[in-house]
């Protein structure tokens, strides 16, 4: 979306300059004020009347100048206004004087962060999962940001906002929390919580792929929020995890699967010390067993290497005879 934003082409001066000049002003006008209260007292009335009058009017119009004053910290800026139209953005640091019948308010460039709570959203197989993100934003075009959003209405005080920053900034923020909450749904609902069955190892999922989905978050938060001008810097998902409802159904699920996958290593290897003693017997010739013995061996071997319990072997020491 093109920017409407454009700088500040009005009149600026040094503010220290103003300054000096209406503090020179205002003292002459004292002196004036004073000067034409003793013509008054004496028999030059009508001097000393006009003389009066030239003096409040000029206090009266040093006082509108007071006005023009403004200082800019590093990456704040004022958007100027005549009278309704927009005249540009100021956002040059330092102290200076424009005409004070500009209207300005007051807006912060710098870097804010939103840490969005849980909320619980269906993934694309259809549970619910409870997931969170934090963002860094930060505004980038001002324009946008009080003329293209109603950023009056949103401020939780609204004759703030123009008066001081913090409204105009609380008002966007809530802009933000809510196109943040509605990205996350987007983006959440088009990915699988995990690969539950391993069938598609690469298919991206919510705890697996991170970085895309991340990337995509902030592709969508970009897309959202340039309509008031904000600029999104970082944006992460920083929770994830089942609803409760499903939490512990999901956590049995997942041990389940965790001893299928445990159990195969198990047996794998199992096979593997079974086939290597075999081989070691008849190699070295220490005994020599027919397929029945072979058997029986292969069981006894695998239920010892296999089972959970500790084996309690029996020693045969021979046979009695009678």
């Amino acid at each position: 979306m093109e920017t409407k934003e454009y700088a500040f082409k009005g009149m600026v001066m040094n503010g220290f300059v103003m300054l000096f000049f209406n503090l020179v002003v205002i003292i002459l006008a004292i002196v004036g004020i004073v000067n034409s209260i003793i013509e008054l007292d004496q028999t030059n009335g009508h001097q000393g009347g006009w003389l009066l009058g030239g003096c409040g009017l000029l206090i009266l119009i040093n006082i509108i100048m007071w006005c023009g004053h403004m200082q800019l910290e590093p990456n704040e800026a004022r958007v100027t206004t005549w009278f309704g139209k927009y005249s540009g953005t100021f956002a040059k640091t330092g102290f200076y004087w424009i005409n004070p019948f500009y209207g300005t308010k007051k807006v912060s460039l710098r870097a804010r962060n939103l840490d969005a709570e849980p909320i619980k959203v269906n993934d694309k197989t259809g549970n619910p999962v409870m997931i969170g993100l934090v963002l860094v934003w930060k505004l980038k075009d001002t324009y946008k940001a009080l003329f293209e959003v109603d950023t009056q209405t949103m401020a939780a005080t609204p004759n703030t906002v123009g008066s001081d920053t913090k409204g105009l900034m609380n008002a966007l923020e809530n802009f933000v929390r809510v196109q943040s909450d509605a990205a996350l749904r987007q983006v959440a609902g088009q990915y699988a919580y995990d690969d539950e069955d391993n069938k598609r190892e690469d298919e991206p999922t919510l705890r697996s792929s991170a970085d895309e989905i991340n990337q995509q978050l902030e592709e969508k938060l970009d897309e959202r929020l340039a309509l008031a001008g904000i600029e999104v810097v970082e944006a992460r998902i920083n929770y994830l995890a089942y609803a409760p409802e499903i939490a512990a159904v999901m956590l049995r699920r997942q041990q389940a699967s965790a001893i299928i996958t445990a159990r195969e290593k198990i047996v794998e290897g199992a096979v593997s010390m079974v086939k290597m003693a075999l081989d070691k017997l008849s190699k070295d010739n220490i005994v020599d067993l027919d397929d029945d013995k072979k058997a029986a061996m292969v069981s006894n071997l695998l239920v010892v290497l296999c089972g959970d319990d500790s084996a309690q072997p029996v020693v045969n020491t021979g046979t009695l005879n009678h």
